[in-house]
């Protein structure tokens, strides 16, 4: 046994999860150790090279509203800005960028390595150290693969797909976490031993191709925004070299490949038993489920400014590589292609997210926080989320304070947490705008003032970045006191702004040049929805009435007259925080939530 110093908080894993944990307790000023396989894979984007997109734009944007680094990198690396949804509402609309996908990860690492009280260790925790505690067992640190025992007052658990992970490709498989990776063996069935409810889930990715073989009069061109506008409210604008991006379409000729290839594939030959991600499936789930279908939009998307790989987006596969050769060949633009690495999936392990307080600390053992893909979740965005969730709380726990929760009606990051921890998953969960209810109220232009604040008093989020918040709460103020000032026809420009004809560089009222293109255009989104903000603000205020009923940890569900058995079970199994989220669980009645509210109260008044 090798031992090395204590430290205030271990974090396993360097993925988009682990990054986010581990900068938040540094940051906050506690002595942190990232553990991770490979120092040289901190933040690496493993699939597509992109940040954002629906519903994702806004989790990065919440990020960095709370003091998170995601928006800071992929400012710092984007090679192609849209918005996505620009002709539908704001409530919709969201910011996606291209990554120079090597230029992020190198940032992500070189922002590890700046931050002092942040340590950096390479090695694979195959075990946890447990004791236990007035019935209570509690982690207090991690055993490594090369031996090292390492202690800790809270430890946040992010493993990507790497807990038991194996690839597949046709017949081939191989114990990895990405390809040439290798997975992390060992935790998974410790945890199993523990009492963690463990499951299997799949994901895929795509082959790369070289650029210099397409054949580009194939291809339709698919060009970003003309300007670039930043993830992150710490600064107005940004430049960076611009790259386009190209679309192509499957055929009848690779649907037939395909589904005369369809027996080795490891997804229909019965080898993955994982889940595979619903809204991002692979091109052969595609061909089967969808048979009359003509062909499937595929996107050709770079992976950076110094590589000549290019992304084959919607065309994931688990089939043999010579198959994959003859298939994507068949497509426009690629018919000359030379591909580089080979498209597979990747089954790993994961922990059922039911077993998690709102806070994302473990029910079934204290001190020990979970957040990313290692609780079912897909996606970068998602990861990141959950992990300066994760770290966040992980301080708090340390500091002796209360967890920050985020409800469902103050950000996607509530939404998506509490979706988790009252539902649980089967599949691979990705955020959607339709999830939020409240999805008016969060758009990713107010992030920073829904959110800053409590990222401020969470002691994370800078006191600069609140200095810039209180100068733009003045400043959107200021814009509309001169529209309110200013009168045309019997009515203010305020209420004319109203109007859906109306919007505000039209109106041209004196004064107004001098703020930013960012300022007015959320003032005017705040004027138009002010209506229909207002009958969602009566709801949401009654949802956090819920929210504000606490159960206690210790509240015994059998002793309650009138649940039932059905409703009593899930209550007991889920042990939710709230009555607001006692009435989300799946199944359970009306009835029951009113029966469980009337107790909780009597007992609180108690």
């Amino acid at each position: 046994m090798i031992v090395m110093r204590d430290y205030e908080a271990i974090v396993i894993g360097g993925g988009h999860a682990g990054l986010e944990a581990a900068l938040a307790l540094s940051r906050e000023g506690f002595d942190t150790l990232m553990v991770t396989q490979s120092l040289d894979a901190i933040g690496r984007m493993s699939c597509n090279p992109a940040i954002g997109g629906l519903a994702k734009g806004n989790l990065v944007r919440e990020i960095d509203a709370l003091g998170g680094e995601m928006g800071h990198l992929i400012d710092a690396s984007m090679i192609q800005y849209r918005i996505l949804n620009r002709s539908r509402g704001p409530a919709v609309q969201a910011p996606r960028a291209q990554a120079d996908k090597f230029t992020y990860s190198r940032l992500a690492k070189e922002t590890c390595e700046r931050e002092k009280k942040l340590n950096l260790f390479m090695d694979t925790v195959v075990d946890f150290i447990i004791e236990e505690e007035k019935g209570r067992r509690k982690i207090i640190g991690v055993v490594t693969e090369r031996g090292w025992h390492i202690t800790a007052k809270v430890v946040v658990l992010t493993t990507g797909t790497f807990m038991e992970g194996k690839i597949f490709i046709g017949e081939y498989d191989a114990p990895c976490g990405r390809l040439g990776e290798s997975a992390a063996i060992g935790l998974g069935k410790k945890l199993r031993e523990y009492g963690f409810n463990v499951g299997r889930m799949k994901t895929g990715t795509p082959a790369r191709v070289r650029e210099s073989s397409l054949d580009y009069d194939e291809l339709e061109v698919q060009d970003g925004d003309e300007e670039m506008m930043p993830f992150s409210f710490d600064y107005e604008k940004i430049e960076r070299p611009l790259r386009r991006c190209w679309i192509t379409y499957t055929n009848e000729e690779t649907h037939r490949i395909i589904r005369e290839n369809m027996h080795r594939s490891p997804l229909y030959g019965g080898k993955i038993v994982g889940k595979g991600p619903r809204y991002c499936p692979s091109i052969e789930d595609k061909v089967m489920r969808f048979p009359d279908r003509e062909r499937h939009q595929i996107f050709v998307e770079p992976e950076g400014i110094g590589t000549e790989e290019m992304y084959l987006n919607g065309l994931s596969s688990s089939l043999p590589e010579e198959v994959q050769h003859r298939f994507i060949r068949t497509l426009p633009g690629l018919r000359h292609c030379e591909i580089m690495r080979p498209a597979y999936a990747v089954e790993y392990d994961y922990l059922d997210p039911l077993d998690l307080k709102p806070s994302l600390e473990s029910k079934i053992l204290d001190n020990l926080f979970v957040a990313g893909q290692t609780n079912g979740t897909s996606g970068y965005e998602e990861a990141a989320a959950q992990g300066l969730m994760a770290g966040i709380n992980a301080a708090q726990r340390l500091k002796g304070e209360k967890s920050v929760v985020l409800g469902r009606t103050d950000a996607y990051i509530g939404v998506l947490i509490d979706d988790l921890v009252t539902k649980g998953t089967k599949e691979p969960y990705r955020m959607f705008t339709s999830r939020a209810e409240y999805r008016l109220s969060l758009r990713h232009d107010n992030s920073d003032q829904r959110l800053t604040k409590i990222g401020y008093e969470a002691g994370l989020a800078s006191k600069e970045k609140m200095e810039r918040l209180e100068e733009k709460i003045k400043a959107m103020d200021e814009v509309k006191d001169l529209l309110k000032r200013e009168k045309r026809e019997g009515k203010n420009c305020l209420q004319l702004l109203s109007q859906p004809e109306n919007d505000i560089e039209s109106l041209m009222v004196p004064g107004l040049e001098k703020f930013s293109r960012s300022i007015l255009s959320e003032v005017q989104l705040d004027v138009k929805y002010s209506g229909y903000l207002k009958r969602q603000d009566s709801e949401a205020e009654r949802v956090k009435r819920q929210e504000a009923i606490l159960i206690p940890e210790d509240f015994d569900y059998d002793k309650v007259d009138g649940l039932s058995s059905e409703s009593r079970e899930k209550f007991k199994a889920i042990r939710p925080h709230s009555i607001g989220q006692a009435g989300r669980i799946s199944g359970v009645r009306v009835s029951d939530v009113a029966i469980l509210s009337v107790a909780v109260k009597g007992r609180n008044n108690d």
